[in-house]
């Protein structure tokens, strides 16, 4: 009995889907690259997505937005996960073509013209990166289980924390003003929670 347990897992084991991955054809590349896209940065881009079933075009900064690029925080959840995968360390003037498979895109709801399942090709031209107002890697060590927003006792931890570490005095009352004040001006939906998206927003306290 043990031996077949054992191989029923061993075969359930090898049977586990491989996370999906972005596929990166790097079209064109500067010669100097003085810095890379990471998590965290502001990217100005020029888009245009293409459903791989058949070729259509279903978006296109040249043609939309007044044939202006776009910004956007990288590795924040702001875009679909096949950019914030797929549009790592690119330098400015790099061009890219991405393969984003549905799980990393739409998945099975779909959006607007694309159908749900699809698969996308997305040719990317880096303009622009900027240092972000506030990087991925804060937001982490604050967002402590991992649920991409920041609640209230997560802030203030972070905060009795730093105060700690600069030698200030840790007052129970003064940090929850204090916290009651970066949810006000941040939490711009009154949820209760800083979403990643409100994070980019500098305000002085954090």
């Amino acid at each position: 009995m043990l031996v077949i347990v054992a191989v029923l897992l061993a075969c359930a084991s090898g049977a586990l889907i491989p996370e999906p991955e972005v596929q990166i054809q790097v079209l064109e590349k500067p010669f100097i690259c003085r810095r890379k896209s990471k998590n965290g940065d502001l990217l100005l881009v020029h888009a245009e997505g293409f459903l791989e079933k058949n070729g259509s075009r279903f978006h296109s900064t040249y043609k939309e937005n007044n044939g202006q690029p776009v910004w956007f925080t990288l590795g924040i959840r702001e875009v679909i996960k096949g950019w914030d995968k797929g549009l790592q360390d690119m330098c400015v003037g790099e061009k890219s073509k991405l393969i984003v498979p549905p799980a990393l895109a739409y998945g099975k709801e779909g959006k607007g013209k694309i159908p749900p399942e699809s698969t996308l090709i997305f040719n990317i031209d880096l303009m622009e990166i900027r240092n972000g107002p506030r990087s991925h890697e804060s937001f982490q060590e604050m967002d402590l289980n991992d649920d991409w927003k920041l609640s209230k006792e997560e802030v203030k931890a972070y905060l009795k924390n730093e105060f700690g570490k600069h030698g200030g005095n840790v007052n129970d009352t003064d940090h929850e003003v204090l916290v009651e004040s970066i949810f006000e001006k941040e939490d711009e939906d009154n949820d209760g929670f800083i979403s990643a998206r409100e994070f980019t927003y500098v305000h002085d306290e954090l």
